[in-house]
């Protein structure tokens, strides 16, 4: 948990001194991302939403994507990752959107992912998505690994 805040911290300074903002769209990170975002003090300054969504009910009602805007694209993949970071990005008009998409395990997903793999995404002045794969079946290990690599990855792009 040091290390996501740490990362936390790092990412809310440097939105701070751009005076940019941040939305999350997150699944089997749980809302840790979120978590580690607002942990951070003075987070209004960047803050603007963050929605855990686990469940393609969860994306229809908190981020209005229905499945037409999903049709051919399954969950935990870079595309999909990609939709949601714009999605929550256009949705809470905040200069990024970051997002979180995979199995924390410790199985895994329907779609055949392996525990441990993720997809994450950003989408703001520029835009990027990959994928993660940890190698482990301890849920709580995952869910903490996704949520750092997915703030490294808003570092990487706030960095230009």
């Amino acid at each position: 948990m040091d290390e996501l805040k740490r990362l936390a911290e790092d990412v809310g300074a440097r939105l701070k001194e751009a005076r940019q903002t941040v939305a999350v769209a997150e699944s089997s990170s749980g809302g840790l991302i979120s978590a580690a975002l607002l942990a951070v003090p003075g987070a209004s300054a960047y803050y603007v939403a963050g929605a855990v969504v686990y469940t393609g009910k969860a994306r229809m009602q908190l981020l209005d994507l229905p499945r037409e805007a999903v049709e051919g694209m399954r969950s935990a993949s870079e595309p999909y990752a990609l939709l949601l970071a714009r999605t929550a990005r256009e949705r809470h008009n905040a200069t990024w959107g970051i997002s979180e998409t995979g199995a924390a395990g410790p199985t895994g997903n329907r779609y055949g992912d392996a525990s441990g793999h993720t997809c994450i995404a950003i989408s703001g002045p520029v835009e990027m998505a990959l994928t993660i794969e940890t190698g482990e079946d301890d849920r709580w290990a995952n869910m903490q690994a996704f949520a750092a690599a997915a703030l490294e990855l808003l570092k990487r792009g706030l960095e230009g």
